[in-house]
């Protein structure tokens, strides 16, 4: 059984957080950020882009790179304002009137939902990977003012990335229960929600355990996005009035004005002004151009004066509906990254009278109240009420193009109403019901959530038939309606899908694409690193192929090193042709062949230290105990020398001869000190045995490998030649020999 985690699925960023040890914590992705920007991209390659990734190519390839859409996921076509065309990518309209976004690298189009759930399945792989146990549920939040179609929506995007969503879960919500899970007081909080594309208000009373949502309201077109493009359109109108272009009608242009504007946006919020500079913004045929000015916070704050405005209704409408005055709220719990914004925090200063709460991460408070609503449905998290609310009334059109509302706004979820209707002609066999969500009185005021008919009425005069009509909202926030034919009990339930959402069997196909994709993107990502490590073991097969020459010669190991020289052009030539099945060959060879090489190497450093790394240190380690280097034992007593465990001053022991010095002098005497140095030396030089003064025919001993400014012994030296009649002869085993000392230069030659 997989985890269940908390997603909140932002415009901008999103966050993912699960229950450990019984506190909510959230997971940092692979980049070792724990936000994750809400952007999607395809590559030129075809690789398909999450994340930072994909935001980073937002300029370079704006045309393949899908951000913001959140707002126009469970929305039609016809509902959508300019936003379509504030983005860098292309929005169309299907044939069903749905929104579908189009992407020119893999010449085909997408739905709002298969967008969110790549970032959806991205935030799950993430998790997964941190837990070490796969993700199968999830609990995703949407803004409190999200209508009926909007909630489906993110439900089936859900659906599509493999996840089971549990519960959608207003956001204003969560961060109610982020904020308020170990308080036992009773409060009245207000949480002012203030995202990327989105802006939520909710009033809540808190304690004990409980949470009730007393009112909610907002803007699902009013968020961070839009003060951004008060900056983008300033700076647009100030370079079209000095240089005549419209920077606007440029994709990357534009894309690199956003990024300018939400970067000097974030820096107003902590200085009074700030430099804006875009070099080679565009070129004409004469010059390129560039763009610097500088922005101050009252010249921002004076551009969304209006926007200011619109927060201000949704937040006294809640305070109405829940039949509140400001000297009623205790707390005001700031969500969101546009919340840091001073003008904004004044705002809330001058509505409510109180200094909003800065305890809270405005970024994480969410995602965090989604991991402790996941925690609850899992039975991880005890003793904790949530009693949520439907944000817009819903109701179905009757005679004259009226709604009749069976379900208020503000109703505590989940909520079954029903009514009594009847035919509005004679003999009247069918009667269509449509369901409408919205405030208006105007059935066309108001937003269409479907439509479905009842058929089978008896025949009777007006108004004789008795239909009755449920509507029942569960705690998702999803509607289902039913109509009953109370005469013939005949009965028809629907659930109701937005006339922008998916139909089952297009959910069912998307995940299967979802999956189809996902697998080529794990095999496109495997092709990728496995080219990165052949290029990588080539860098260190040429660096290893230096380094053995210049230690060893240009002939140490020859027929290995031309087996990995041709092993490396085989390798470039395979990356060349990306040819995968030898790239897989040549790899596995040329790993081999380094390996031989390396085989190689050790075996002639052993060698070379064996042959005389450790003969200088005879002396001193002569006079160790304890265990040592075997090998060197043994083929120290082989030349007829001493163990290094035993006591070499023990004649009791010796089996060979002395070195030739006084065995009366003390063992810390130093043998090449004295009187006798001169005819020990001669008689060693000529190797002539030097008798014990035990008794005993004695040896030569051989002495330890040469060391400058002193004389020395070596056990391969050969016989005294005459130097004047012919050169040396070369000594057994490659070494040195000695036959005399130079006076010039202090060395054994």
């Amino acid at each position: 059984m997989g985890r269940v985690v908390g997603i909140d699925l932002g415009t901008t960023n999103s966050v993912i957080a699960v229950m450990e040890g019984g506190k909510p914590m959230v997971i940092a992705n692979a980049e070792g950020v724990r936000t994750t920007p809400s952007v999607v991209g395809v590559s030129k390659t075809g690789e398909r882009l999450v994340g930072e990734l994909a935001r980073r190519q937002l300029v370079l390839n704006p045309r393949n790179t899908f951000a913001n859409i959140k707002r126009f996921i469970g929305r039609r076509y016809d509902e959508l304002t300019d936003e379509s065309k504030r983005v860098p990518y292309t929005v169309r309209r299907d044939p069903e009137g749905n929104v579908r976004i189009v992407c020119p690298q893999l010449s085909r189009e997408f739905a709002p939902e298969e967008v969110a759930a790549m970032i959806l399945r991205k935030l799950a792989e993430e998790a997964s990977r941190y837990l070490g146990e796969p993700v199968t549920g999830a609990v995703i939040t949407v803004p409190a003012y999200f209508n009926d179609s909007q909630r489906q929506a993110t439900r089936d995007a859900g659906r599509i990335a493999g996840l089971e969503v549990k519960r959608i879960l207003n956001e204003p919500t969560a961060a109610s229960l982020a904020y308020g899970l170990d308080r036992r007081d009773n409060q009245t909080i207000l949480v002012f929600d203030l995202g990327g594309g989105t802006f939520d208000v909710s009033v809540l009373k808190v304690g004990n355990g409980v949470f009730e949502v007393k009112a909610t309201s907002g803007d699902t077109q009013l968020g961070g996005n839009d003060f951004d493009r008060r900056i983008v359109d300033w700076l647009a109108e100030q370079f079209l009035e000095a240089e005549g272009i419209d920077l606007r009608r440029d994709r990357q242009a534009l894309q690199r004005l956003i990024e300018a504007a939400e970067k000097a946006k974030i820096e107003l919020s902590g200085v009074s002004v700030t430099d804006i500079n875009l070099p080679f913004i565009t070129a004409t045929e004469d010059e390129p151009k560039h763009l610097e000015t500088r922005l101050t916070r009252s010249e921002f704050e004076a551009l969304c004066e209006d926007l200011l405005e619109r927060m201000m209704r949704p937040l006294r409408r809640a305070l109405k509906d829940a039949r509140l005055q400001p000297q009623d709220i205790d707390e005001v719990v700031l969500v969101g990254g546009s919340t840091r914004m001073p003008m904004v925090q004044q705002l809330v200063r001058s509505l409510i009278g109180r200094e909003p709460n800065q305890n809270v991460n405005p970024d994480e408070v969410v995602a965090i109240g989604a991991a402790i609503q996941a925690g609850i449905l899992a039975g991880e998290v005890k003793d904790i009420l949530l009693l949520d609310v439907t944000p817009l009334s819903l109701g179905l059109e009757t005679i004259g193009g009226v709604m009749k509302k069976l379900i208020p706004r503000n109703t505590a979820i989940p909520v079954r109403r029903s009514d009594i209707f009847s035919t509005a002609e004679n003999n009247q066999t069918m009667v269509e019901i449509h369901i409408l969500q919205g405030e208006r009185q105007l059935a066309e005021g108001n937003k269409s959530l479907g439509r479905f008919k009842l058929t089978g009425i008896p025949p009777a005069p007006r108004g004789v038939p008795q239909v009755q009509v449920s509507f029942d909202i569960d705690a998702n926030g999803i509607l289902q309606v039913s109509a009953l034919d109370k005469t013939t009990g005949r009965e028809q339930t629907v659930t109701i899908q937005g006339a922008s959402t998916l139909s089952q069997e297009e959910v069912k196909r998307m995940m299967k694409d979802a999956e189809l994709y996902a697998q080529q993107d794990r095999q496109l990502k495997a092709r990728i690193e496995k080219r990165n490590r052949a290029q990588t073991l080539i860098a260190q097969s040429e660096r290893r192929l230096r380094e053995i020459s210049l230690d060893f010669g240009l002939y140490f190991a020859e027929s290995k090193r031309r087996r990995i020289e041709s092993t490396i052009r085989e390798l470039k030539d395979y990356l060349e042709r990306q040819d995968d099945r030898g790239l897989d060959l040549a790899l596995a060879e040329l790993q081999d062949a380094l390996f031989d090489l390396n085989q190689e190497t050790a075996a002639r450093l052993r060698d070379e230290e064996g042959e005389g790394f450790f003969e200088p240190l005879k002396q001193t380690f002569a006079s160790l105990r304890g265990d040592g280097n075997r090998d060197f034992e043994r083929s120290w007593d082989d030349r007829g020398g001493d163990r290094w465990d035993a006591d070499p001053w023990d004649r009791s022991r010796r089996s060979t001869p002395s070195y030739g010095y006084d065995d009366r002098r003390s063992p810390v005497s130093d043998p090449y000190r004295g009187e006798r140095w001169v005819e020990e030396q001669t008689s060693m030089s000529r190797r002539e045995p030097v008798r014990d003064r035990n008794g005993g025919n004695g040896s030569v001993r051989p002495e330890p490998a040469p060391r400058r400014g002193r004389p020395t012994w070596e056990e391969d030296q050969p016989p005294r030649r005459d130097r004047s009649s012919q050169p040396p002869a070369k000594p057994a085993s490659g070494r040195r020999w000695n036959d005399g000392w130079d006076d010039d230069d202090d060395e054994w030659f």
